[in-house]
C-alpha cells in the first residue's frame, strides 16, 4: 500500500520533471532549431529525418510514461483521500456510539422512574419534568441515528429482541411485554430489547 509520503514524493518528482519539460518546450517553440533540441543533424535529409523521427518516438514514449506515472499517482492519492475520509467518519461514529452506550444505564433509570405512578401533584410535576428530559435526550440522540426498538405488540424478532421468558400458547410469537428497552443506531442494534414473548 502506498502511503501519503510516497505519493507526495512521486508527485513532487513528476512536477519537477514536468516543469523541466515545459521549459524545454518553450525553448523549442521560441527557437525551433536542432540545436534547441540538443541535436546535431547530418546534412543528408533522409538521415536527418530518421533521427528526428527516432527522437519524436522516444519523446512520445517518455511523455506516455510520465502521463502514466502521473495518472497512477493521482489515482493512488484519490484512493488515499477517500480511505482517510472514510476512516475519519467511522472513527467519529464509533466514538459517538461509545458515548451513547455509556448513557444507556441513565436512560434505563429514567424509564424505571417514569413507571412510578404519581400520587401527589408534586410527584406529577416531577414526572412531567423527567418525561420532558427523556424526550429531549432521545431527540438529541436521534440526530446521530439513535432510536428505540419497537417491541410490545411487534412480532418477535431474535435480531431485535432477547426473550427472557415465553408464555405457553400457539400461533405467531409476539412481544407481550418489554422488560428493558433496546436501541438501534444507524440501523444497527446496539442493545436488543429484553422481552416476554407471547402468541398472537
Amino acid at each position: 500500500m502506498t502511503d501519503k509520503n510516497t505519493i507526495d514524493e512521486a508527485a513532487t518528482e513528476l512536477g519537477a520533471q514536468t516543469d523541466g519539460a515545459s521549459a524545454e518546450i518553450k525553448a523549442v517553440l521560441t527557437d525551433p532549431t536542432p540545436e534547441s533540441l540538443g541535436l546535431t543533424l547530418p546534412d543528408d535529409p533522409d538521415e536527418a529525418q530518421l533521427i528526428l523521427l527516432r527522437e519524436l518516438a522516444e519523446a512520445r514514449e517518455e511523455a506516455g510514461d510520465l502521463l502514466g506515472n502521473l495518472q497512477r499517482v493521482a489515482a493512488e492519492f484519490d484512493n488515499h483521500r477517500k480511505r482517510t475520509e472514510r476512516d475519519q467518519v467511522e472513527n467519529v461514529q464509533r466514538a459517538s456510539q461509545r458515548v451513547i452506550e455509556s448513557l444507556l444505564p441513565a436512560l434505563d433509570s429514567l424509564d424505571a422512574a417514569l413507571e412510578i405512578e404519581a400520587t401527589t401533584e408534586t410527584e406529577t410535576r416531577m414526572l412531567e419534568g423527567m418525561r420532558g428530559t427523556q424526550i429531549l435526550i432521545l431527540d438529541t440522540l436521534a440526530r446521530d441515528g439513535f432510536a428505540p426498538i419497537e417491541a410490545v405488540g411487534a412480532p418477535f424478532d431474535p435480531a431485535l429482541h432477547e426473550a427472557i421468558s415465553v408464555n405457553p400458547g400457539e400461533g405467531d410469537q409476539i412481544v407481550d411485554k418489554e422488560v428493558r428497552k433496546g436501541y438501534v443506531m444507524r440501523g444497527r442494534v446496539i442493545r436488543p430489547s429484553l422481552v416476554i414473548v407471547g402468541h398472537a
